[in-house]
């Protein structure tokens, strides 16, 4: 049975006519953003197993950026919206919820060392 994804603009399609992109969640940083956030921002990525919601392109089709909800383990799809209106919605939420979820990766680049730490002195 082939995968099937349904575009809000252009119907049932298949699977081949789409391009993914990855990881809908992460939020782009603020231009004045400190380096950590801007690492983990471009670096970071989860790569769980289940549900999770993914930029993908109808590139074969209408060419629009779509939010496709699927399980990256069985590759059922879920749901499909445009990434417009999600990106609206997303928008649309209150700022400390997204903030919390944000603060978790660049958590992670908190913790590395910088140059020279840690070295005794001669």
């Amino acid at each position: 049975m082939a995968s099937l994804i349904t575009c809000p603009h252009c119907g049932v399609r298949p699977k081949e006519e789409f391009t993914i992109r990855g990881d809908a969640g992460p939020v782009r940083p603020a231009p004045e953003a400190k380096f950590a956030a801007w690492d983990a921002y471009v670096h970071l990525r989860d790569n769980r197993r289940g549900r999770m919601a993914e930029h993908w392109q109808h590139s074969g089709g209408c060419r629009r950026w779509l939010v496709v909800e699927r399980d990256t383990f069985t590759h059922e799809v879920h749901g499909v919206t445009d990434a417009a209106d999600h990106a609206r919605a997303r928008a649309a939420k209150p700022a400390k919820a997204r903030s919390s979820k944000a603060a978790k990766p660049a958590t992670a680049a908190k913790t590395a060392r910088k140059p020279g730490a840690g070295r005794g002195k001669a």
